[in-house]
């Protein structure tokens, strides 16, 4: 039995999936199959990833003219996220989706937002780095998400280290976030799904979401309206 919203107390499921997923992609792709993991979640499914370039992502909202001539020969996308502007290729990229029937879902998005920060900056402090929550959002000077950080952001040593952007969809909630700083390496993943959930199961990313991303990225992600959409 899934517990009822508000009572997240210490870890946020009672079970995850974690979808290995080693091979680095694109940056279209990569939005592109966060999504198509989100449309089919049975469970909380946790996805940490790689990028095949250095690549920005910014959110749902913000128009590209705005960014300029920021890191040029890097690939761009929009996410269907909100947020800002994200360097990735130095970070460590990770999709929580948490299907629409769970109660977690039906958190409001600041509550949501702390309760997955918390743990992120829990695992920090066992690796070594003191890390808070930010206790409200700081003034917006610039379009960069990690330059402004928002109420409930992981900080350390007096700057943004932990940022992420949420979607509710009539799937379910889509959480896409970023730690700079960090590099994938072995065991972290495993270690941030065992923040979230005492019992989980992996598997790797199956050829079928490979094929429904690559669908998606080319009718969505990877379309020259959508990049520009605002």
């Amino acid at each position: 039995m899934c517990p009822a919203p508000g009572s997240f107390a210490g870890m946020l499921f009672e079970n995850l999936l974690e979808v290995l997923d080693p091979e680095p992609h694109g940056a279209a792709l990569n939005m592109a199959i966060d999504e198509a993991l989100l449309r089919s979640a049975g469970q909380p499914l946790l996805r940490c990833y790689l990028w095949k370039h250095p690549a920005i992502s910014f959110g749902y909202f913000e128009k590209i003219s705005a960014l300029g001539g920021l890191a040029p020969g890097w690939e761009m996308v929009r996410r269907w996220t909100g947020g800002g502007v994200v360097e990735h290729g130095a970070d460590v990229t990770y999709t929580l989706t948490v299907p629409a029937a769970h109660p977690f879902a039906r958190l409001g998005a600041p509550e949501s937002y702390r309760l997955i920060h918390a743990e992120i900056a829990a695992l920090l402090a066992e690796r070594g780095t003191v890390a808070h929550l930010a206790e409200a959002a700081a003034q917006k000077v610039s379009t960069d998400c990690f330059e402004n950080a928002a109420e409930a952001d992981v900080l350390a040593a007096g700057r943004k280290i932990a940022g992420a952007a949420q979607r509710r969809t009539r799937w379910g909630l889509l959480h896409q976030g970023s730690i700079q700083g960090l590099t994938l390496g072995a065991g972290f993943a495993a270690q941030l799904a065992l923040r979230f959930a005492p019992e989980i199961r992996q598997r790797p990313l199956s050829e079928a979401e490979r094929v429904a991303g690559a669908v998606i990225a080319a009718e969505k992600y990877a379309t020259e309206a959508w990049l520009r959409r605002f």
